[in-house]
């Protein structure tokens, strides 16, 4: 099969969307498919990529660490009708996604679309003035219902996505499959008792401290400055804790000055945006996993946090329902009481005499059907019964 996958961000960028598009792409080709990824120009892009097609591009205008490319790219456009493209899967609402659209009814094909991102918890970028943000959460529903309704299937990674589509009036077939991960690229034997103690001494984590780790991007919509703000009771109680937050975004500085504020900045490490291939040892900083975040559509930090090991404090969300169980792989909490409390039992009361760290154990174990190879599959089953309707609806016309 020749796919089109048509993204606004992807690797060597560090997103959910960027590791989706690029696990895919990696996945289908080991199975013999070829897939052509078109999307934007960046300066990190690597020198050589194969199948891979970049438009230029600008930083989107309400998220400088985001990028936007033309809405349509004439000389592109005449390369991919000679590609003989079967189905053109889209994994963005903005200009590659309406390009991806226009092809597929150029070429006649069907197009899939992934929907990522719950575009509503990101208003407050958008549109500044907050009593004109109920109008601006309207006309995302609007566009959000343009784009699924023209789609030959919609995937979404999880049930909460599926309903939400449901409220926005989303009547095309909705499939939920939740995107995988590179398992292997998280193990902790992955990485030497050396090479992760040198790590922590480089930031000043001394061996008997205990850490709580925070690993994805910081802005206003991940919620970090709840936890931060619970630190100070937390860490006045137990002074061998520190908090590190690994990530790059535009509420970095901020946060910084809240915890200056609070004074805890010497507990508090920002470690900054790390490469996208070497992020697996930056988990193993941490004993505990933590996110306040009420804006994911599935939650892949958390994935990866129980593949490194990692047990999983979160602020209760239905996008959490499938991977975190509490009392088994981790806590969820809703009130600073319960933060605490799972805390607590995590890196104080987590030991098992049979089997070392029990709350580690199971996080390794729930993670185990969230590899890439089982979800290009599911993402193929798509495409094949997608594949398969058009030719029966050409053949009754």
């Amino acid at each position: 099969m020749n796919i089109g996958l048509f993204t606004e961000t992807y690797y060597p960028e560090i997103n959910g969307v960027a590791t989706s598009c690029f696990m895919l792409k990696t996945e289908l080709e080991k199975m013999g498919h070829n897939v052509y990824v078109f999307t934007t120009k960046t300066p990190s892009e690597p020198e050589f990529e194969h199948n891979v097609f970049r438009v230029p591009s600008v930083p989107f205008i309400f998220l400088s660490d985001r990028r936007v490319g033309l809405f349509y790219h004439p000389k592109l456009a005449s390369t991919i009708k000679k590609l003989e493209l079967d189905l053109i899967h889209t994994n963005t609402e903005f200009s590659l996604g309406i390009f991806g659209r226009i092809m597929a009814k150029e070429l006649n094909i069907p197009v899939v679309h992934t929907y990522h991102t719950i575009y509503e918890d990101y208003s407050h970028y958008i549109m500044k003035i907050k009593r004109l943000d109920k109008r601006t959460k309207s006309a995302i529903r609007y566009l959000t219902r343009r784009c699924c309704n023209s789609a030959s299937r919609v995937i979404v990674p999880t049930e909460k996505v599926k309903e939400l589509l449901r409220t926005y009036h989303v009547y095309s077939n909705i499939e939920v499959i939740p995107t995988g991960i590179k398992l292997d690229k998280f193990r902790k034997d992955r990485f030497s008792f050396e090479e992760v103690s040198e790590l922590r001494r480089h930031y000043g984590i001394q061996e008997e401290e205990k850490t709580i780790v925070y690993v994805g991007r910081i802005s206003k919509e991940k919620n970090i400055e709840e936890i931060l703000r619970a630190m100070p009771v937390y860490m006045k109680q137990h002074e061998e804790v520190k908090f590190i937050i690994v990530g790059g975004g535009p509420d970095k500085e901020r946060l910084m000055l809240i915890a200056r504020e609070l004074g805890i900045e010497k507990r508090v490490i920002f470690v900054g945006e790390q490469p996208w291939d070497s992020i697996g040892k930056y988990y193993q900083l941490g004993d505990v996993f933590v996110s306040a975040s009420q804006s994911e559509t599935q939650g892949l930090t958390y994935i990866e946090a129980m593949a490194a090991g990692l047990p999983v404090v979160a602020k209760k969300d239905a996008c959490l329902d499938a991977i975190l169980i509490d009392g088994y792989n981790g806590f969820g909490f809703v009130v600073q009481k319960d933060l605490y409390d799972g805390l607590d039992r995590i890196l104080y009361y987590n030991s098992d005499s049979c089997s070392g760290n029990l709350y580690s154990n199971n996080a390794l174990s729930i993670v185990k059907s969230y590899s890439t190879e089982e979800f290009a599959k599911n993402i193929l089953r798509v495409y094949n019964e997608v594949a398969d309707e058009r030719e029966l609806q050409e053949e009754f016309l």
